[in-house]
């Protein structure tokens, strides 16, 4: 058994070396490759960075990747694809520094050498995974979709839960504590429909909506403490342009905002996240807890006066120890005056910052190909938009890691149909990294058969603990426990 398989490898390493770079001409341009890894910063526990050869027919393609501080990798084959177990060594032996590509590719028989480009490889962690709803885009019916988890890093995926199981089920809005999935929040729309809290292995499907509010609980996001989660509630619609590049356009009828405390099952209100003039949306609490960011805007006529509304940034004081309001809303950035319109703010986990899509109107930036993202600094209340990661398309939904130095976003850039997850980084002096695409085994083949979109990312700082077989019973079941206004 010894012998045969040292035959195999050897066979193997022959047929790897049976094409080597002979006398190649030098190119002085970058090789043509998909995704556009060329000069992005990378986690030392991402997955490998495969990638295609596009820039026309080839025969076969040369790589070597050298650590600037040590180690090698070299592939000869039709496509670029790392092995996992060296990809993952190399990284971690340069951490804090870069790799080198030295590209080249064997079209008619003749080999070229293009300009090697390089990686750099962040000293600075990242989450275990990221969670994100994959969703083809139809809208009259709720086709195939799901909750879905990636291992970082690795090219592994698992679905936490698909609309196949229940027919007609929609899942959106799921969120996570500061990107621990012990604390989960989960929206499902249909007949069927509730909301999923699920605490420290503890498992509610509830009732949000009440006789004193628009709508189920949407838009969620966790309290620091875990004691409290914000949501929006909203009534929505969908209208449809005839225009090209204006495909949908989702419209708050009316919307509000209010906190819940799982613990007694109460809804927390102020009046003035109430106002019938004013629409709410898109509440996060900062990271000390002490005050609650939103969305606002002034009420208009709708449809007749749907492209006139503009949301600004504005907080809220609010009291983790009582559950109470503070007595005024501060508008920390007002996006109505530069004809412009705020929609999911983020802040960072450190307090510095905060993301959010500034688009021409509306609340709804995902289906706004001007859309992109700015930089709030919080320390010093300067913004800027963020030309290092914006593109000539949709910018939209985004989350940060737990640490601050990684933020995941969603773009239309590839074909300008369907959202992508790019990766970048941030430094402790505020510099942004190049984006990069999701690592995927065989990207092209892999993108490029795809009919689905990927919205709502967010960081898991490990796997995400959901019984499938019993949240299916529990969807389907009558029971719901319901929430009551707190008096």
């Amino acid at each position: 058994m010894k012998k045969i398989a040292i035959y195999i490898l050897t066979a193997w390493w022959l047929a790897a070396c049976s094409n080597p770079v002979t006398d190649p001409e030098k190119v002085d341009a970058w090789p043509d490759i998909y995704p556009d890894y060329i000069g992005v910063t990378i986690p030392a526990t991402i997955a490998p960075m495969n990638f295609n050869c596009t820039g026309g027919a080839y025969e076969r393609v040369d790589v070597t990747v050298t650590g600037g501080k040590s180690g090698e990798i070299h592939v000869n084959d039709k496509t670029v694809s790392f092995p996992p177990k060296k990809w993952k060594e190399l990284l971690e032996a340069n951490k804090g520094d870069s790799l080198r590509f030295t590209v080249c590719i064997q079209a008619e028989g003749k080999w070229k050498q293009y300009r090697s480009f390089t990686m750099h490889v962040s000293s600075y962690p990242i989450d275990y995974g990221v969670v994100y709803r994959k969703i083809a885009p139809g809208y009259e019916v709720y086709s195939k979709m799901g909750i879905y988890e990636r291992d970082l890093s690795t090219f592994n995926e698992r679905p936490l839960l698909e609309n196949t199981m229940i027919p007609g089920m929609c899942l959106n809005c799921h969120a996570f504590n500061k990107t621990n999935p012990d604390y989960m929040s989960l929206h499902i729309r249909g007949a069927n429909g509730g909301t999923l809290m699920q605490i420290n292995g503890k498992r509610e499907m509830l009732n949000t909506k009440t006789d004193s509010t628009l709508s189920a609980c949407v838009y969620p996001y966790w309290h620091p403490g875990g004691k409290y989660i914000a949501y929006s509630v909203n009534n929505t619609r969908q209208s449809f342009h005839a225009v090209k590049d204006e495909r949908v356009e989702v419209l708050d009828l009316a919307s509000d905002v209010l906190v819940y405390q799982p613990e007694t099952h109460e809804l927390l209100r102020s009046p003035l996240l109430q106002k019938k003039e004013v629409f709410e949306t898109f509440p996060v609490f900062s990271p000390d807890g002490r005050k609650l960011y939103f969305c606002a805007a002034e009420a208009k006529d709708i449809p007749a006066e749907y492209k006139e509304i503009r949301y600004s940034l504005c907080s809220i004081d609010f009291n983790p120890e009582d559950g109470t309001f503070g007595e005024r809303v501060d508008t920390l950035v007002n996006a109505a005056a530069m004809q412009k319109s705020i929609s999911f703010p983020r802040p960072s986990y450190d307090g510095k910052y905060i993301i959010f899509a500034l688009a021409d109107y509306g609340n709804f930036s995902i289906w706004h190909k001007e859309a992109d993202l700015w930089l709030l600094n919080l320390q010093d209340g300067a913004m800027r938009p963020m030309t290092e990661v914006n593109s000539d398309d949709t910018e939209s939904f985004h989350n940060w890691s737990s640490n601050s130095r990684w933020f995941v976003f969603t773009s239309r850039r590839g074909d300008g149909l369907y959202t992508r997850l790019y990766l970048a980084s941030m430094d402790e002096n505020g510099v942004v990294s190049k984006p990069f695409l999701l690592p995927q085994e065989n990207p092209w083949e892999y993108y490029d058969c795809s009919v689905y979109s990927y919205n709502v990312p967010d960081f898991t700082s490990e796997p995400v603990k959901l019984e499938q077989r019993k949240v299916e019973l529990e969807i389907v079941s009558n029971k719901r426990v319901p929430v009551k206004i707190k008096e």
